[in-house]
C-alpha cells in the first residue's frame, strides 16, 4: 500500500482528470484570488488614503503596505510548498494547507477590516499574504501533481479564467459592500466557501512518511535555490513570468489614482471596477482557448512571445492615450494577452520542473516570479510618479519590462 501511494503521490501523472475536479480545484484557485483582489484593487488604497499621516502621500503608504506584503508572499509561498511536499497527514500532502490557510486568510482580512493606523494596516496586510500563500502553494501544486502534460494548457486555461474572475469578483465585493470592513468581510467569506467544494469532495494524495524528503531547516532552506546552471530553463522561464509581472503590476499598481488623478473620473471606484470587467470578458476569451491550442500544438514559447507582445501594446496605450476609451481599450487588449499568458506560461512552468518530491517548493520558487514584482513595482514606481515624469513615463517603463520579458522566452531550449 505504502509503495503504490508513493508512485502515486511522486510518479508523473497520467490519467487526464475530470471535468468536476477541474471545476474545483479553479473555484478553490479563484477564491484565494477574492481574497487577494478584492483588496489590492480597491480596499486598500481606500484604507491608504484614510490612514495616510499628515505629510505623507496615500501612494507612499499604498507602496510601503503592499511592498511588504508581497515580501511576506515571496517567501511565504515556497516555504509552505516546501512544507508541503513533506506532508504525510492521512489527508493528504495539500489538503491541510489548504484549509489551514484559507482560515487563517479569512481571519486575518477580518483583523485588516479594524485596521486604525498604517502599521496595524502592514501587519494585517501582510498576515494575509501569509496564510493565502499557504493555500495557494498547495492549491498549485495540485496541477503537476494530478494533471498529465498534454492536459495543462487546459486546465491551466481554466485556472487563468477562475483567477480573473475572483480578481473581478473581489473587486466588485469590495465595491459594493458598502464600505471598507463590509468588504473585507465579503472576501473573506467568499474565500471560506469557494474552497470548500475541491476539499470536501476530491480525496488528495497521500505521501507515506517512509518516502518524505528530509524534514530540516537546512534541507527546506536549501531547497530554495534552483541553480540555473544545471536547470537553465527553468530559470530562463522564471526570468519570463517575472518581467512580464512586473511589467504588469506597475501598470496596475496605481490605477485607482491614474483614473482619480490623471482622467479625473467622478468615480474611480466604479472606474476601476469597469476596467477591471472589461479585461475579465475579453481575458475569459483566451485563457482556455489559448491554453487547449497550446496542448494541440504541442508547443508553449510562441503563445507567451504573442501575448507578452500584445500585454506591451496595452501597457504602452496607457502612457500615449491617456483618455477613457484608451483606457477601456488598453483593458480590453491588456486581458487578451494575459489570457493567453496566463494558462500557457502555468504549463509551461510545470514543463520545466526538475523533480517530482519537490513540486510544491520548485512551484513556489516559480512563484516568486508572482509575488517579487509586487514588491519591486512599488520601489519602481513611487519615485516615477512623483520626480521622473509621472504616469507617461511610468506606462512606457512598464510596457519596455514586459517586451524584454517576452523576448526572453526564446532562450528555453527544452520546450517547444
Amino acid at each position: 500500500m505504502s509503495r503504490s501511494a508513493a508512485a502515486a503521490a511522486l510518479a508523473e501523472p497520467s490519467a487526464p482528470v475530470g471535468r468536476a475536479w477541474t471545476a474545483s480545484l479553479s473555484l478553490a484557485n479563484g477564491a484565494v484570488w477574492v481574497g487577494w483582489y478584492g483588496p489590492i484593487q480597491i480596499l486598500l488604497a481606500l484604507q491608504a488614503a484614510e490612514l495616510a499621516p499628515a505629510g505623507v502621500s496615500k501612494e507612499s503608504v499604498l507602496a510601503w503596505v503592499t511592498g511588504l506584503g508581497a515580501t511576506v508572499s515571496m517567501l511565504a509561498n515556497p516555504l509552505f510548498g516546501a512544507l508541503s511536499d513533506r506532508t504525510t497527514s492521512r489527508f493528504g500532502r495539500r489538503t491541510p494547507w489548504i484549509v489551514t490557510g484559507v482560515a487563517g486568510g479569512a481571519g486575518a482580512l477580518v483583523l485588516l477590516a479594524g485596521a486604525r493606523t498604517v502599521p496595524v494596516m502592514a501587519a494585517g496586510w501582510c498576515l494575509v499574504q501569509l496564510t493565502l500563500n499557504a493555500a495557494f502553494a498547495a492549491l498549485t501544486a495540485a496541477l503537476p501533481d494530478r494533471v498529465p502534460h498534454r492536459q495543462r494548457g487546459a486546465v491551466g486555461g481554466w485556472l487563468g479564467a477562475a483567477q480573473i474572475l475572483g480578481v473581478v469578483a473581489g473587486t466588485g465585493l469590495a465595491t459594493v459592500a458598502g464600505g471598507v470592513a463590509a468588504g473585507y468581510a465579503a472576501c473573506a467569506a467568499f474565500t471560506v466557501l469557494g474552497t470548500l467544494p475541491y476539499v470536501l469532495l476530491h480525496r488528495d494524495l497521500v505521501l507515506p512518511a517512509e518516502r518524505r524528503p528530509e524534514l530540516s531547516w537546512r534541507a527546506v532552506l536549501g531547497g530554495f535555490w534552483i541553480s540555473p546552471r544545471r536547470h537553465p530553463d527553468l530559470g530562463w522561464a522564471w526570468l519570463t513570468r517575472f518581467l512580464i509581472n512586473l511589467g504588469n503590476a506597475i501598470a496596475l499598481l496605481y490605477l485607482l489614482y491614474y483614473l482619480r488623478d490623471v482622467l479625473r473620473r467622478p468615480d474611480p471606484d466604479g472606474g476601476v471596477l469597469v476596467l477591471t470587467a472589461v479585461n475579465g470578458v475579453t481575458l475569459l476569451g483566451t485563457v482556455v482557448v489559448g491554453g487547449i491550442w497550446s496542448d494541440r500544438a504541442g508547443r508553449r514559447k510562441p503563445f507567451v512571445l504573442v501575448a507578452g507582445v500584445i500585454m506591451t501594446v496595452a501597457t504602452g496605450l496607457l502612457a500615449v492615450w491617456q483618455t477613457w476609451v484608451g483606457a477601456l481599450c488598453a483593458a480590453a487588449l491588456l486581458g487578451v494577452g494575459f489570457g493567453v499568458f496566463t494558462s500557457v506560461d502555468l504549463a509551461l512552468m510545470t514543463d520545466v520542473l526538475p523533480a517530482a518530491a519537490h513540486r510544491g517548493k520548485d512551484l513556489g520558487v516559480i512563484n516568486i516570479a508572482n509575488s517579487l514584482p509586487q514588491v519591486a513595482a512599488p520601489a519602481l514606481a513611487a519615485p516615477i510618479v512623483h520626480h521622473l515624469g509621472g504616469y507617461r513615463v511610468l506606462y512606457g517603463v512598464a510596457a519596455a519590462i514586459g517586451l524584454v520579458g517576452a523576448l526572453l522566452v526564446r532562450r528555453i531550449r527544452g520546450v517547444a
